[in-house]
């Protein structure tokens, strides 16, 4: 069995190791809860768990050499099982919780209504995930995950050093990132000198997102698939890493939050059969507004990420990890080195020696 961990993790492998060991065993330790459904966090914290059980996947892809059952694309298909229920969740509470109390009574029977559809449709859903979690398919997933963590294989570059080859893992994704066309949904471009002005009032933030709200969302998930990656190498890192990791958080929950409204305005046109917003006019104008300043809280993100300056320094950021980690290779090495009478003069009172770096939080 293989056996490694944070304090003698040094390879590129062994950290794909870590990575895909932590979010499979975080992803079916909530299996059985999602079958009970009777709690959606449960749900919520497994689906967290193979989007970065994914993620790691991918980002590890030069190093790693996964059963087929076990691949990116495999564990995106159970991943997306289980994400429609999530977000057919996610939009019930929210009109439940957020929009109904506030609805005049007009619109409240309406909205019952749409509920009480949505519900049926949650169940039709679940019977769906039911199926996939006691299916063939799901089966050998976990079985074949679980042999490769006993005996893994490697791809040949999985034996050069983490700490050399970070800027390469962490770079692709980042610069996919700054590259997205979400950037400039809702730009003037002035011609000639390339420059563009983005300042729009409620009116034409509907329109652009009408138009380019794709795009939008494609900056949402790359902002995620970054998040997710860097969040596995946090302790190599300065704060300033710590500070771009909080913004891409920050981007990705405030253009989710963008792309809930919108999705719960075609959920409801879908379940009423017509324009929602022609029989729930309040709650669309409540969505409206929502999403206005849901856009006034990104700009501010967006223009600084739209600066050379910002770009560049996150960047060098990754170009850059801390000198830390070289000395705690040496330091390990130098353990590895003494002998045993040597060794307990570096262990504490209680017999531990130095502190585990602590895992990241999801």
């Amino acid at each position: 069995m293989k056996n490694v961990t944070q304090n003698n993790a040094k390879t590129l492998g062994d950290w794909a190791y870590l990575a895909i060991e932590k979010h499979f065993y975080k992803t079916i330790k909530y299996e059985n809860d999602v079958l009970k459904d009777q709690d959606p966090e449960n749900l919520h914290q497994m689906r967290v768990g193979m989007r970065r059980l994914r993620s790691a996947a991918t980002g590890f892809a030069p190093a790693l050499e996964l059963p087929k059952p076990a691949q990116e694309k495999k564990i995106g298909q159970i991943a997306r099982t289980l994400g429609e229920l999530r977000d057919l969740d996610v939009l019930m509470a929210a009109l439940t919780d957020q929009y109904a109390p506030i609805s005049p009574k007009k619109e409240r029977a309406t909205l019952e209504a749409a509920l009480t559809t949505l519900a049926k449709h949650r169940s039709t859903i679940f019977k769906k995930i039911k199926k996939t979690l006691k299916s063939d398919r799901y089966f050998h997933f976990k079985e074949s995950l679980n042999q490769w963590l006993k005996e893994p294989t490697y791809k040949p570059l999985a034996v050069m050093d983490i700490y050399d080859v970070l800027p390469d893992l962490l770079l692709p994704e980042v610069n996919r990132f700054f590259l997205q066309a979400g950037w400039m949904v809702g730009a003037t471009v002035t011609p000639g000198d390339g420059g563009f002005h983005i300042e729009l009032d409620q009116e034409k933030v509907e329109q652009a997102l009408t138009a380019e709200g794709r795009n939008l969302h494609n900056l949402r998930k790359q902002a995620k698939r970054v998040r997710y990656q860097m969040s596995l190498f946090t302790e190599f890192y300065d704060p300033d890493y710590q500070a771009y990791l909080a913004d891409m958080k920050m981007i990705q929950d405030i253009l989710g939050y963008i792309q809930d409204t919108e999705v719960l305005g075609a959920t409801l046109t879908n379940v009423l059969g017509e324009k929602f917003d022609l029989v729930l006019p309040n709650l669309a104008a409540q969505l409206a507004a929502t999403r206005y300043q849901l856009w006034q809280d990104w700009a501010p993100l967006r223009d600084r990420y739209l600066q050379p300056e910002t770009r560049q320094g996150f960047r060098l950021t990754l170009l850059h990890p801390n000198s830390a980690i070289a000395n705690h290779r040496q330091s390990q090495t130098a353990v590895e080195n003494t002998t045993p009478e040597e060794s307990l003069e570096g262990k504490t009172e209680n017999g531990d020696e130095s502190d585990r770096p602590s895992d990241t939080s999801d």
